[in-house]
């Protein structure tokens, strides 16, 4: 195998971490957080790439709070910004068992939109389990500028 054919790994150009609380008030500082650093890195408020990534931290972190919830434990939300002006937005929660799927809303109660509204706005998204020694998983979604 010739080093060229090698798949190129993305280089990451900034990236911030941040663990919070597996509550509602978690779940909104990280649409705030994340809203602030695209602020801070030349994605200001009300530009596409701010709102997008913003309400998709919001739909990621929610589902983590509500879905992969687990006593005394936080999830984390990371951001990162790529050379080649992908942004990606990870929530990591400590609840493997169930992962997410998209599926088509009935229009009945409050919730079941979140994943929808992730596959229509983001560039690509998925969900990675945790190694099976540490239960978790990660979910992402990524927007190109």
């Amino acid at each position: 195998m010739h080093a060229n054919s090698a798949a190129r790994l993305p280089v990451t150009v900034r990236m911030f971490t941040q663990r919070l609380s597996s509550t509602p008030r978690g779940a909104r500082l990280a649409r705030v957080l994340v809203a602030q650093h695209l602020d801070d890195w030349g994605h200001p408020y009300g530009c596409d790439a701010n709102d997008t990534l913003a309400l998709l931290t919001a739909e990621l972190a929610a589902n983590a709070v509500r879905h992969g919830h687990v006593q005394g434990r936080d999830f984390q939300v990371r951001l990162t910004e790529y050379a080649d002006r992908t942004l990606r937005v990870e929530v990591t929660d400590q609840r493997g068992e169930r992962m997410p799927c998209p599926r088509a809303h009935t229009g009945e109660g409050e919730g079941g939109r979140g994943l929808v509204l992730v596959q229509a706005l983001a560039a690509r998204w998925g969900v990675a389990p945790h190694p099976a020694a540490a239960p978790g998983k990660t979910v992402w979604a990524e927007f190109t500028v």
